[in-house]
């Protein structure tokens, strides 16, 4: 009976045992990898330096108000705002103890887009107080 490597005669196997090495290998492999230092990277931004003292809260701490008109401008407390904006509003509205009502107020003629994306983003906010008004102007009296 002849055993693999070796040759019938009985000599011992001439070659050398590799899973060893390869074994050790791997862990000085994975030492080098977790050993490596994290790449952080930094961009420098110049921010606006703002004077409080002439800068108005965009958020009321009692009631604010959202307004859609029929061009499809939203409009948070009468200032036209972007999407980006109207959710930092939203956020920090929320954050207010206790927090402060959140009025909708779409114009009829506006695209029911617009107010569908503009709810989106209400909802996905952490605000719980939201109100419609102005609901008087959708009846139709027949």
């Amino acid at each position: 009976m002849a055993m693999s490597g070796g040759s019938e005669d009985g000599e011992p196997m001439m070659e050398m045992n590799t899973t060893p090495l390869i074994d050790v290998m791997l862990v000085l492999l994975i030492m080098f990898i977790i050993t490596l230092p994290i790449p952080t990277h930094a961009v420098k931004v110049d921010l606006p330096v703002n004077d409080p003292r002439n800068v108005k809260p965009p958020v009321d701490p009692q009631k604010n108000k959202i307004i859609i008109d029929a061009a499809g401008t939203v409009s948070w407390n009468g200032v036209p705002v972007d999407e980006v904006t109207l959710r930092t509003y939203l956020d920090a509205a929320a954050a207010i103890n206790p927090e402060p009502e959140l009025h909708f107020q779409p114009d009829p003629a506006a695209k029911y887009d617009k107010v569908d994306q503009t709810l989106a983003v209400i909802k996905r906010s952490a605000v719980t107080k939201l109100g419609f008004i102005g609901n008087e102007q959708y009846r139709n009296d027949f």
